[in-house]
């Protein structure tokens, strides 16, 4: 046993980066001991579509994380998310055996309220309780031991495509890593990112990601919506790219240094140099024109956001506001944009309630791989996603490999497996 028994990690498999955080948890505090990061190359939109590239990723960020925590990891809680993401609001209605609920009544309403048709090519990831009521008295969180005649639970569930959820797992296996549970990616930021006091009272969770922006609404300490918008980080890169005619990775570097998601707050005297595409010689173009491409977009998610929250009917449900988190949301001058778009109060989301190393994972970008990491610490589990027969000796096979041919060799210090 020891201290690697109670390490955790979550995965943040990512449209533009790959994210492995690894906690120690004991009692009631939770630290920090490893953070792995490495580009994404394999995703978009949230969506696995390379394999190959996606696993090469996963493992870098996994063996970054290895070395600062000096154990081996070989199980995760990876987080999901994409436009397949769908989710529901069910209810289940039992009667009460004995007159006093019990446990079993509890299973059975919530089966109950997850027997609905999904089609052949989705599965439920997630069936998350939100109230229980006994005999027309809702409210209820936990109805165990109380006396009643009929049950009633209220929950969310969560569909995904049984393709893209297969090929996330599918990609940490052949990293050599068996997946304790896939998790919804705004789910688990709000895991890091709010207070109970935000969740009681009503908060909007927006998640601004690479390849989509998820959302999450909670009231009275449970999840009440969520969506997914397949639009992203990578959308304002790319405008600025084709705007100033730039090259991707320069146009990404420029937008997270000199960007503001409101040109208004731009002084046109502040100058960047813009590197040219094909060789083309570099120019000097203001700060307030690079914002001027990047503040359509933004505008363009949160006008969409605010839609989904109004058809929804959450708009003025929120008296806590929004939170914005994501690596976007790290954009200057976006936490005002929003207050003007929603008319309500907006902060951006960093991670919180950890210790440790929490010094390098204070931005918003660390959302979710913390979020992941508390998740788990909340929920011990063991895998349910293992890894194929003989894929051990392919991780040691493989790093075996990258020693021999050219990857720099990493001390660990070994420890007892998890």
């Amino acid at each position: 046993m020891g201290r690697h028994d109670e390490l955790i990690v979550g995965l943040d498999i990512g449209t533009t980066k790959i994210c492995a955080v690894v906690v120690e948890a004991s009692g009631e505090s939770v630290d920090v001991v490893g953070i792995g990061s490495h580009p994404s190359k394999g995703l978009r939109k949230g969506v696995v579509i390379d394999i190959d590239a996606t696993v090469d990723s996963i493992r870098k960020a996994v063996d970054e994380a290895e070395l600062m925590a000096g154990c081996e990891i070989n199980a995760v809680y990876a987080g999901i998310a994409g436009g397949h993401i769908e989710a529901r609001n069910e209810i289940g209605m039992v009667a009460i055996k004995d007159r006093e609920v019990k446990q079993s009544d509890v299973k059975r309403v919530i089966d109950q309220a997850q027997a609905i048709a999904i089609p052949a090519d989705r599965e439920v990831i997630h069936v998350i309780p939100q109230e229980y009521e006994i005999d027309g008295q809702d409210g209820i969180k936990h109805p165990v031991g109380m006396a009643g005649v009929r049950l009633i639970a209220r929950v969310h569930i969560v569909t995904a495509a049984v393709t893209s959820a297969q090929n996330v797992i599918k990609c940490c296996n052949k990293a050599g890593l068996n997946v304790i549970d896939i998790v919804l990616e705004p789910l688990a930021s709000s895991e890091a990112v709010l207070s109970p006091d935000e969740t009681e009272l009503g908060v909007a969770l927006v998640d601004l990601g690479g390849g989509t922006t998820d959302l999450a609404v909670f009231q009275a300490g449970s999840i009440k919506h969520s969506a997914v918008l397949s639009l992203g980080g990578q959308h304002l890169t790319n405008d600025a790219a084709v705007g100033l005619r730039t090259p991707f990775d320069q146009a990404e570097r420029l937008k997270r240094r000199f960007g503001c998601a409101a040109a208004r707050y731009m002084p046109r005297e502040e100058l960047l140099v813009v590197p040219g595409v094909g060789g083309r010689a570099p120019r000097e173009v203001s700060r307030k024109t690079l914002s001027e491409f990047l503040e359509p977009r933004i505008e363009e998610i949160l006008t969409l956001v605010h839609e989904q929250l109004g058809r929804a009917g959450y708009l003025n449900r929120i008296p806590s506001g929004i939170v914005c988190t994501g690596g976007s949301s790290a954009l200057a001058g976006l936490p005002e944009l929003a207050e003007e778009i929603f008319e309500l109060p907006v902060r951006r989301g960093i991670p919180r309630g950890i210790g440790g190393l929490a010094n390098r994972v204070q931005g918003p970008e660390f959302a979710t791989g913390v979020g992941l990491a508390l998740w788990g610490s909340k929920r011990r589990a063991r895998p349910r996603f293992r890894v194929y027969d003989g894929s051990s000796f392919r991780k040691v096979r493989a790093r075996m490999r990258d020693w021999l041919y050219g990857e720099p060799s990493k001390l660990r210090s070994r420890g007892v497996d998890r």
